[in-house]
């Protein structure tokens, strides 16, 4: 079993908060939008990270993390990236991949927007983190928290920072 801490949209924050976080999961996923790579850093200094770039990103992040990432963790199938959309409205870019090569689990970030929703049509499910950073429209810095055991995505937590 893991536990997983996925974020996004961390637009070069990161604080003690999220730091404590970091310290309870096995793993931290980000999906994009890392901004500067202290971020990174120092998460990569307390536990294993899998990042993908965003849109903000510079060619320093880019050289670093690809713009998708897939894997398998124990036996779920992940893909990330940052631009993704959601069931029933993919990106373009990646739709086709999708449909193709379905994952269980797909996420993205980009849209500061905390969702969790099943694809009724593929069967995966969609995570998108929200935004954690202190840059943007969102009034809640969001974050999820969730184990995979197996095949099972189970123990799913919304953590909620004000700003």
């Amino acid at each position: 079993m893991k536990k997983i801490l996925l974020l996004s949209d961390t637009h070069s924050h990161i604080d003690e908060t999220i730091i404590k976080h970091v310290k309870q999961a096995d793993e931290v996923w980000h999906a994009g939008d890392i901004g500067d790579l202290k971020v990174t850093d120092a998460i990569e200094a307390l536990k294993p990270l899998r990042a993908v770039y965003g849109n903000i990103d510079d060619a320093k992040a880019r050289a670093t993390f690809p713009l998708d990432l897939k894997f398998n963790c124990e036996d779920v199938s992940v893909y990330i990236t940052h631009i993704g959309g959601y069931p029933g409205k993919y990106n373009q870019r990646i739709r086709e991949d999708i449909y193709a090569n379905t994952p269980k689990l797909f996420i993205c970030g980009h849209s500061h927007i905390l969702k969790v929703m099943p694809d009724k049509k593929t069967g995966l499910l969609h995570m998108n983190p929200g935004a954690i950073g202190l840059h943007g429209f969102h009034k809640v810095r969001t974050m999820l928290r969730f184990e995979i055991d197996g095949s099972k995505i189970q123990n799913l937590e919304v953590i909620e920072l004000s700003r």
